[in-house]
């Protein structure tokens, strides 16, 4: 539980308690005190209750004896969850009853009142560490998980990360400033939440994916540094790290390049990690590009506990019969990797065969690999049904390449360099979870240096791979559109243990320069005008050289407190299905609401 905090309760200052419960120690032995809280438990042992009393700041044991035959008969009521009063002195704990696990495990209360403010109905989980309820059971009666110390605590730590994220800008003269919850619609890469006007019928707001051009826009008022933690919405399909609103960490500065805005944030991550965790990060964080990554991780979010690698072998491999590998290997836009696994020669042929159908959901049509029985005996010593397609001067010079030992084995990736990177890259954390290869630790990451554009698998199309506000690395417009495909952008990213916590870019701050990049992503100038108007307008009246970043802050929380899912550290999170089971929300409106807002509900053919 957490520590009190000194100032937060003195005796006489509240007329229904003098104390919380978690502040009880030997330091009030013999003081007369007033309780209020939860039953956590009760237990009767041998004519004398024991209550487990809890509230925000941790549990304390109070005594009923039966010589006050009253009060013990109001005792004997109580069960779990009940609301009460008590009243009582505080006395050592029997010798042999001391728990060294509480804060207050030395001391208990001798109870001399009691008042039951409320009653509690039967529970339909218990409110501790051992409750075992589903997760719709916990959504739906939030406010009772909420109760369990595990999960108050998250919240305790959720709000001392915004306490020091809060002093750590306003010591760096950062403004915090709101901006606005109902915007317009703009391509943030997906779906918007739409909000009906009922003044302007037809027309609708849309919920913002974050406050990007807000933000810029206050640069281009002179804020020149501007923070806010910030409520986004994105109507999206949900996972473990995704929900459809979410907190963002939302940051931006003037007259800045990459380096002043990743040493700012690194700043505050170390503050965090040392306040909160007592774990002293690095003064300066590693960067690598995204080319290396994607060639070495085959992600450009890379778990660095992890000790495996990728390793390109398109040279080994160029002139083999083996189509399988000699295509990729031959084509600019294919690939073939290898991926070595110390002590791999113990997986069965299920498990490779279960690798297999995991890469071929990463569009992998098959898993090639080589057991490495024994190195010494060069080609004797390996076993494949692909040796006999592979040349031994290939295989020897791909064993070397990847300082194979024995005992290794080597799955291979051969197609199009995408499929090849999500295949491999999935595999690598996969294998490396199932064979208990991730060290311990915090590996944080900048992956810098991405590319301005890609392409987009359906149409063809141009797309930015961050946003396009984005500022490529070239400053000549006409390189750019002449070469849109190898252009870098001033983008980055921060990543922590394999997941990306946020990022962010220098900004285009040049009105051409800006429309150059709407026309390379298809965005004709009518959609420019009509979308970003406000923003292109801002860049006519002397925009400063600006950039910032943006940070999941329920992804932070989740990583630095170990939850395995952001619901767990948002207080009324949503399902992986968009509903709320406390709420049950989304529901129907009333048809008043609709006439008013001009609103027509029409059932799809499948309702």
């Amino acid at each position: 539980m957490a520590k009190i905090d000194p100032f937060i309760m003195h005796p006489g200052l509240n007329n229904m308690r003098s104390h919380y419960c978690g502040q009880i120690t030997t330091k009030y032995l013999d003081e007369e005190i007033q309780l209020c809280g939860w039953v956590h438990r009760r237990r009767d042992h041998g004519g004398v209750i024991f209550i487990d009393l809890r509230d925000r700041y941790g549990i304390v044991q109070v005594v009923y004896q039966p010589e006050n035959q009253a009060i013990f008969k109001v005792a004997e009521t109580l069960r779990n969850e009940f609301v009460i009063q008590i009243t009582g002195k505080v006395h050592h704990r029997p010798e042999g009853t001391v728990n060294p696990n509480m804060h207050t495990g030395e001391v208990e209360i001798i109870a001399s009142d009691l008042t039951i403010l409320n009653a509690s109905q039967p529970l339909p989980f218990n409110i501790d560490e051992h409750q075992n309820a589903g997760e719709d059971v916990r959504l739906h009666y939030r406010y009772l998980d909420l109760r369990r110390p595990e999960m108050l605590q998250r919240f305790v730590f959720r709000s001392k990360v915004n306490k020091i994220i809060r002093d750590y800008f306003d010591e760096n003269l950062f403004l915090e400033v709101e901006t606005p919850i109902l915007t317009k619609t703009t391509p943030e890469g997906a779906r918007d939440y739409l909000v009906p006007s009922r003044t302007h019928k037809g027309q609708f707001f849309a919920l913002p994916q974050s406050p990007q051009i807000f933000k810029q826009l206050l640069m281009m008022s002179s804020f020149d540094r501007y923070y806010q933690i910030v409520r986004c919405f994105r109507d999206e399909d949900l996972r473990a790290d995704r929900q459809p609103e979410f907190t963002q960490l939302d940051v931006e500065m003037s007259f800045v390049d990459e380096s002043d805005i990743q040493q700012l944030i690194e700043g505050m991550m170390q503050r965090l990690f040392k306040q909160l965790l007592n774990v002293d990060l690095p003064e300066s964080l590693p960067r690598m590009t995204y080319a290396e990554a994607m060639s070495r991780y085959g992600s450009d979010r890379p778990d660095l506990r992890i000790p495996l690698e990728l390793v390109t072998v398109c040279d080994e491999l160029r002139n083999v019969d083996f189509k399988v590998f000699q295509g990729p290997a031959n084509d600019p836009d294919g690939k073939v990797s290898a991926l070595r696994i110390p002590n791999g020669v113990s997986l069965t042929r299920k498990q490779i065969d279960d690798y297999t159908k995991f890469v071929g959901i990463y569009g992998a049509k098959g898993l090639a690999y080589i057991k490495v029985n024994d190195r010494s005996q060069g080609l004797a010593g390996l076993q494949s049904p692909i040796l006999k397609f592979l040349p031994e001067e290939a295989v020897m010079a791909i064993l070397d390449k990847l300082d194979s030992q024995t005992g290794d084995v080597i799955f291979f990736g051969a197609d199009k360099k995408k499929i090849v990177h999500e295949a491999l890259g999935a595999l690598r954390v996969k294998v490396a979870h199932d064979m208990n290869l991730v060290e311990e630790g915090w590996k944080f990451l900048w992956v810098v240096d991405f590319p301005m554009f890609e392409r987009d698998d359906e149409h063809g199309d141009w797309t930015p791979l961050h946003h396009p506000f984005t500022a490529p690395q070239a400053h000549d417009i006409e390189a750019l559109r002449n070469n849109p495909g190898e252009t870098l952008s001033r983008a980055y990213d921060l990543v922590l243990n394999g997941i990306e916590l946020g990022g962010g870019s220098i900004r285009i701050n040049n009105l051409d320069m800006q429309k150059a990049v709407f026309e390379l992503i298809s965005i004709s100038e009518e959609d420019a005008q009509e979308k970003f108007d406000h923003l292109l307008k801002a860049l006519e009246f002397g925009a400063p050289p600006h950039g910032g970043v943006a940070f999941g802050l329920d992804r932070i929380v989740m990583m630095m407190t170990g939850a395995t899912s952001i619901r767990e550290v948002i207080a009324f999170p949503k399902t992986q299905t968009v509903s709320c089971p406390l709420t049950s929300a989304p529901g129907p409106a009333n048809p008043q609401q609709l006439q008013e807002l001009g609103i027509r509900i029409v059932a799809s053919k499948k309702d």
